[in-house]
């Protein structure tokens, strides 16, 4: 597990010289790329959201896009086009912008539903159709998708099936008074994204992906990740509970933490810090919980809180 330590340094530390104060975050979009995941980030402008994506495909030496989604956007505009040559005398395939390796959806609440329903299938199965042709997506494949919070005007929310499709959620937060004023001073002659280097290389993220997969779960730790999003779908709070989709990103991120840590297996630890990031999207709260402003983040904080922690050395195998 050294070789997945030393390929989460190089990119958290490299990321963290545009993104200051903020290692937990960078940390958490560092183990969805160990986990082939895509993230949904939400929060309020000019926090960071983009330079996170942007960094993280400068510091691998992937290709990077962003689309800026607006309600006239079409399909074809995230996937592309076919279009006539007519010296050829045949069709070509003109790539979208969901052909890079490291996608930025920015604002993708403003896109309408057939719009974002064209993210779907390059999200799972690494690939966009086109007009009956299939088009493998180049590895590693990374969707970082924003919206804002406060603002719902004009804006379609995303549907429960799309959400599900988020390995996690993050919010990065507005930064501590020391860390603006380091922002302040980083980007007095020059942004610093225009300055960061590739520190890895595309094979390396490849086998840590692949040695992540390897990680050791001990068969208590993986009762308790399904206890704990089975105690969604029973929570007296919640209208709609996660769907085993949120066991196996509990269980995936949770090999992803481990590796970031040095280990070759899980501990329970790993499954409590992830929670929140992991599930909360996937819950819907009931009316109720609604007219007391409980919150999903919330509802898992609670439920970690009454959920038993196996004991034991969970590093054995059997």
């Amino acid at each position: 597990m050294t070789a997945v330590k030393t390929v989460v340094e190089l990119l958290v530390g490299n990321v963290e010289n545009v993104i200051v104060g903020k290692t937990r975050e960078v940390q958490l979009a560092v183990v969805g790329l160990l986990c082939q995941g895509h993230l949904l980030i939400e929060d309020v402008p000019g926090v960071g959201k983009t330079m996170l994506a942007h960094s993280l495909a400068k510091s691998i030496g992937c290709t990077f896009s962003r689309i800026q989604f607006t309600p006239d956007m079409l399909p074809s505009d995230v996937t592309g086009v076919s279009i006539f040559n007519q010296q050829s005398r045949e069709f070509e395939f003109r790539p979208g912008p969901i052909m890079a390796q490291i996608v930025l959806t920015d604002e993708i609440n403003r896109a309408t539903p057939k719009t974002q329903a064209a993210l779907l299938e390059a999200m799972e199965e690494a690939q966009v159709t086109v007009d009956g042709v299939t088009h493998k997506l180049d590895q590693p494949f990374m969707v970082l998708a924003t919206q804002n919070p406060i603002e719902y005007e004009g804006t379609f929310p995303l549907p429960e099936a799309q959400l599900d499709r988020f390995l996690l959620r993050l919010h990065l937060g507005y930064p501590s008074t020391s860390d603006e004023i380091k922002v302040l001073e980083s980007q007095q002659f020059v942004h610093p994204i225009h300055q960061l280097g590739q520190v890895i290389r595309v094979e390396e993220l490849l086998a840590a992906q692949e040695a992540v997969r390897h990680i050791y779960v001990d068969p208590r730790v993986k009762s308790y990740i399904v206890d704990i999003v089975g105690r969604t779908r029973v929570h007296p709070e919640v209208y709609l509970g996660a769907s085993p989709r949120g066991s196996l990103a509990l269980h995936r991120t949770g090999q992803a933490r481990a590796g970031l840590h040095g280990r070759d297996y899980v501990i329970p630890d790993d499954v409590k810090v992830l929670a929140e990031a992991a599930l909360a999207h996937r819950i819907i709260v009931g009316p109720a919980a609604r007219m007391k402003d409980l919150s999903a983040r919330e509802v898992v904080r609670d439920i970690l809180e009454t959920t038993p922690v196996p004991g034991g050395d969970v590093s054995r195998r059997s």
